[in-house]
């Protein structure tokens, strides 16, 4: 595409087209409603980018197949719904342990169980969090437009491959389906990261080493068929990736595996600040609800109420910090619509304490929130 050429794109196509952007090399997957489009668009286009695709007999063998790629030096990527993401969790967890880069992408819809697999929701974001067993930590990122689903899956490749973990990209069904009209960004314009390779010769290299890479706790990642041998495995381990049960060398490198992302949240937790200079009551709403919460946010400021908005781009880790800003500004309340029963507005309370007030709204069968329901919710609230 010639630069700066406006195109009618879907959420889902600008997933692709962001994934092959940012180097992706390798896709394994399976079909499911509401994510298909991401399979079919990668099985024309990643052979052609020089690429491989294929179609895998389940999702459980998606994500295996591609923590096999990544170790083999591809960038890779998996993409499927809510009863598939379930079957993922646990070679995600695999790779959360084996610190293997890879992109899980989840187009959201009314579980549990097979659902509603056309309808929109947001059930899932607990699960990208705490699906896995064990203690870890997760990076997800949630877009709420065409382009954003283009440019964050950029930034999730980035991540993973910058920090050695895998990164879930969080989108519903809304923004999956939505067609706009976007310019995406040029090859020129755009920041694409490559995971850190050794530094040492082959007979020194330790897979999972304290401190041999640029960014702490993140060691640098050989790949399988570059002369480095290496031992990945799902058992507790230590710097030379073979299984331990010694507890001192266990909870050394379960603290790294954690830390590398919860030391970094700064640079990782992202926001959308909409309209909170002086906000006196806020919205804090991601993916396609906060379009809902943008035109709200717009309708409340014509008739006279101080209304502003927050939108988490990263979901995981949680962006308190931002939170904490909000709260400093002791609006009359913070309202959270989400498609589900209640999962972000937990956590919202947990930092808001009982300082400020927090409202949930919420919808569960498909349906979006509308700006008149939370202009509705503002107006009760003020």
């Amino acid at each position: 595409m010639a630069k700066n050429q406006a195109r009618l794109l879907q959420g889902n196509e600008a997933v692709v087209e962001g994934a092959i952007a940012a180097g992706l090399r390798f896709f394994a997957g399976y079909p499911i409603t509401p994510s298909t489009e991401i399979a079919e668009h990668c099985a024309a286009k990643l052979p052609v980018a020089g690429g491989k695709f294929i179609q895998m007999e389940d999702e459980i063998a998606s994500m295996a197949a591609i923590c096999g790629a990544s170790l083999a030096g591809l960038k890779s990527m998996t993409a499927t719904s809510g009863p598939g993401f379930s079957l993922k969790q646990e070679n995600l967890g695999f790779a959360v342990k084996g610190e293997i880069p890879c992109v899980v992408v989840n187009v959201q819809r009314v579980g549990p169980s097979t659902g509603m697999p056309t309808s929109t929701a947001q059930g899932d974001v607990m699960q990208a969090r705490w699906g896995s067993h064990g203690d870890h930590e997760i990076v997800a990122l949630c877009p709420a437009s065409v382009k954003e689903a283009f440019t964050l899956t950029v930034e999730a490749f980035n991540i993973a491959e910058e920090y050695r973990t895998p990164v879930v990209l969080l989108l519903d069904e809304t923004i999956g389906h939505l067609r706009e009209k976007v310019i995406l960004p040029s090859k020129e314009e755009l920041v694409v990261k490559d995971r850190e390779k050794p530094n040492v010769p082959p007979e020194q290299y330790k897979p999972f080493a304290m401190d041999q890479g640029r960014i702490p706790g993140v060691p640098p990642l050989a790949a399988y068929g570059e002369g480095f041998k290496f031992h990945v495995t799902g058992l507790t381990h230590g710097e030379d990736g073979f299984p331990t049960g010694n507890p001192a060398i266990a909870e050394k490198q379960l603290r790294r595996l954690n830390e590398k992302i919860s030391s970094n949240k700064k640079a990782l937790c992202k926001v959308e600040k909409f309209f909170l200079e002086d906000a006196e009551v806020v919205i804090f709403a991601y993916g396609a609800t906060a379009r809902s919460a943008r035109k709200a946010v717009r309708d409340a400021r014509a008739v006279g109420i101080k209304a502003g908005m927050l939108r988490p781009i990263t979901i995981w880790p949680f962006v308190e910090d931002a939170l904490l800003e909000v709260k400093a500004g002791r609006p009359k309340a913070v309202i959270v619509p989400e498609m589900n029963l209640g999962q972000l507005v937990l956590p919202v309370k947990s930092v808001m304490g009982d300082s400020v007030p927090v409202i949930p709204i919420n919808k569960l069968a498909g349906q979006l929130i509308t700006p008149e329901e939370i202009l509705s919710a503002m107006k009760e609230a003020v």
